[in-house]
């Protein structure tokens, strides 16, 4: 079943285009790696898919993504998207997450409040739920913006950069429990760190201004080139690690000279 479907999209940004000319379906089924150059427009085609920005073209969207009038659209942004300031609790945080269906002015019940607890439990910082959320450290509060994604029961799941400012160990976390999240909802992770999602993701999408989809988890150098640009390359063999195309030295893809998924 499909959940989303780009046609002909294209978004602009003070006359310079981000997105030209996007195809693209997201099935129910569907665990996507959204991956590209840095500025090649993967959290544009987020916040589109989102219907957070305008665009040229047409979104559609399955009658089963609904909730009444409420999308069933789970979102992880980046942390620096996330404002750090705001006077409210780690717990107060996730339970937003339900404001969608319950309403701004709308009462949390005990259930609501119990499945925020077994939420935060479950990913390590239940003692933190009153805490408040400028007051942990960019690994909790990316965990407390996990469990916000997810305490509706969406049915896509969006996460932009989820393993930044995370230790190893929650990021294998994370990625197990992504694993089986999708038996019951479409995932979407964008990453720059291609070394790792290429081992759990099914799918491949390359975002460069415009988008490519590919049907596997392994891309070759010859698909790369349709970027003119290079990004991180995943070699496989008995240790996982990515190699780094030689960069031309014009400025181009920032994103090729991050740090090595081995050295993490």
């Amino acid at each position: 079943m499909k959940l989303v479907s780009l046609c002909d999209v294209s978004v602009a940004y003070d006359g310079c285009e981000a997105l030209q000319h996007v195809d693209l379906e997201i099935d129910s089924t569907d665990f996507l790696g959204v991956i590209g150059p840095n500025g090649g427009g993967k959290t544009t085609l987020v916040r589109a898919i989102l219907g957070t920005v305008p665009y040229r073209g047409t979104i559609r969207y399955a009658p089963e993504l609904y909730d009444g009038s409420e999308r069933l659209i789970g979102y992880m942004p980046q942390l620096t998207a996330f404002d750090r300031e705001f006077p409210i609790s780690v717990e107060e945080v996730v339970l937003s997450g339900l404001q969608g269906r319950r309403g701004f002015r709308s009462r949390y019940t005990r259930e609501d409040r119990a499945k925020v607890r077994s939420l935060l439990d479950e990913t390590g910082i239940g003692e933190l739920a009153r805490r408040p959320i400028g007051a942990v450290s960019g690994g909790q509060m990316q965990r407390a913006l996990l469990c916000r994604a997810i305490v509706s029961d969406p049915k896509l799941l969006i996460l932009d950069e989820p393993t930044n400012f995370v230790d190893n160990r929650f990021e294998h976390e994370l990625y197990r429990t992504l694993q089986a999240l999708n038996r019951r909802m479409a995932i979407v992770v964008v990453s720059h760190d291609i070394g790792t999602i290429t081992s759990i993701v099914r799918e491949i999408v390359c975002v460069n201004r415009t988008v490519h989809r590919h049907r596997s988890n392994r891309i070759t150098a010859e698909q790369l080139q349709n970027y003119n640009c290079p990004i991180q390359l995943l070699s496989h063999g008995p240790v996982p690690h990515t190699v780094l195309a030689h960069h031309p030295g014009d400025g181009c893809c920032p994103e090729a000279h991050d740090e090595h998924p081995t050295a993490r």
